[in-house]
């Protein structure tokens, strides 16, 4: 009898949580401002007109504080998407990865690669593991303080733009070189390795390329990770930019375009990179230029307001650079 109560109680457990699930989702769909800035991007991508976006980005808080898509649609006509989350490890992307392609099928994914190096061994490596799938399949526990939000009208207003996050502080680094040529290699931890090769066969399967970036950051790159990316890059059949190695080319000037002492760039050093990555991406892969399709007109109409938001921005950045503590607001 103490059996059958028992199983009884997990049935009637698990259709609560679903139910209860089920709900936050439609919640959180139907208004992203009532969802915490870390988990915004995984409903913003779901109310993008299905199909039309034609790359995204992976990655970290380097991934959303680099590359513009509101800059690529402009210079090249290709929408893209930054599903970047602060701090996202490899098991994230793979999950936020199967959530893009529920209705989005992007020819191209751009993985910015610091996440690679985020290990978590023993206990802590298997709650991230359990916490990923959890996070995935239980919405409750993706969102489960949403109930602050709607009951106490609280609400996270910060605006990105199609991912990508306005930073205007200016921090300079001064620390000299950081990638000396090395023959030492620092491997991929084996816990990223192994949600690489889910994200490598689930972009595969879906037909979708996968491209490696490292985005310019002293505080988190160095030669012998260099090495390590590129050779797991070769072992799989994998196209790797590293743009720490084409600073000149790309313009970066470490007095002006670090938002803090060389860990991230500030919209002045996104600005750069995504003007790099856009002229790489044109020459290497063949994303549509969609910019005289009326299906695609809001995006226009986006840009026009990321433009009026950047050049203020910018125009506020060009005072005293030793003012390291400038901020700007994205609200």
């Amino acid at each position: 009898m103490q059996v059958f109560k028992k199983i009884w109680f997990f049935i009637i457990l698990i259709v609560l949580i679903t139910a209860v699930s089920g709900t936050i989702y439609e919640i959180a769909l139907g208004d992203h401002h009532l969802v915490q800035d870390r988990s915004k991007s995984f409903y913003q991508i779901l109310r993008e007109p299905e199909n039309s976006v034609d790359a995204v980005v992976v990655g970290d808080s380097l991934s959303y504080t680099s590359i513009s898509p509101m800059e690529l649609w402009k210079e090249y006509g290709m929408t893209s998407f930054v599903c970047g989350q602060s701090g996202q490890t490899t098991q994230e992307t793979y999950y936020m990865l199967k959530n893009v392609f529920k209705r989005q099928s992007p020819g191209l994914i751009i993985m910015e690669t610091h996440a690679l190096f985020k290990e978590q061994s023993g206990m802590n490596g298997v709650k991230e593991i359990l916490g990923g799938i959890g996070n995935y399949y239980v919405t409750l526990l993706r969102n489960h303080d949403i109930w602050k939000a709607v009951l106490a009208g609280k609400r996270y207003t910060r605006v990105n733009y199609k991912g990508f996050s306005f930073r205007c502080d200016v921090k300079p680094y001064r620390k000299g070189t950081y990638m000396t040529e090395t023959e030492k290699i620092e491997l991929i931890p084996s816990n990223s390795e192994f949600y690489m090769k889910k994200i490598i066969r689930l972009c595969r399967k879906k037909g979708a390329e996968l491209l490696l970036v490292s985005t310019p950051s002293p505080s988190n790159y160095n030669y012998a990770r260099h090495n390590g990316i590129h050779k797991f890059a070769k072992d799989n059949s994998l196209e790797f930019l590293d743009m720490n190695l084409n600073l000149n080319e790309i313009g970066i000037d470490w007095e002006e375009d670090s938002l803090d002492s060389g860990d991230h760039l500030n919209l002045k050093g996104a600005r750069k990179v995504t003007a790099y990555l856009g002229q790489y991406l044109k020459k290497q892969y063949h994303l549509p230029d969609h910019r005289n399709e009326m299906a695609y007109h809001l995006w226009d109409v986006q840009y026009r307001y990321y433009k009026k938001k950047a050049d203020k921005l910018l125009k506020n950045m060009k005072g005293d650079r030793s003012n390291a503590k400038r901020k700007c607001s994205d609200r």
